[in-house]
């Protein structure tokens, strides 16, 4: 029997910024029992020393609490920010005439992403 619940999966945007073509990762969110520590000890991919279940380093750890009072769009917000890590934020995205997409970002910068393959 196992301790970790999976509460959910969603998928969210790969970089922590939706816009047309990005890729899409798989968030899963697994409660656990008050009593069970987030610390991790150094482990190999395939689960900690506590547990094959336990992720060694989770993307987001928070207390029953936090995820009980948090609004979906704050967790949203808090996960699509940890994807991102220390990436500026995408502002705005933009279609050329030839079809082509550009992104904005906070600090001023612009990407032109490779079209998809199709």
């Amino acid at each position: 029997m196992s301790i970790y619940a999976t509460l959910w999966r969603l998928k969210f945007p790969g970089g922590g910024d939706d816009y047309v073509g990005c890729e899409w990762v798989e968030i899963i969110a697994q409660g656990v029992p008050a009593h069970i520590g987030a610390s991790d000890p150094e482990a190999p991919d395939d689960g900690t020393d506590r547990s094959g279940q336990e992720y060694v380093d989770p993307l987001l750890v928070l207390s029953g609490r936090e995820y009980r009072t948090m609004p979906f769009e704050d967790l949203y917000n808090k996960l699509c920010d940890a994807l991102r890590g220390d990436r500026p934020r995408l502002v705005a995205q933009s279609w050329g005439p030839d079809g082509r997409v550009r992104l904005l970002f906070e600090d001023g910068g612009v990407e032109e992403p490779e079209p998809k393959a199709t």
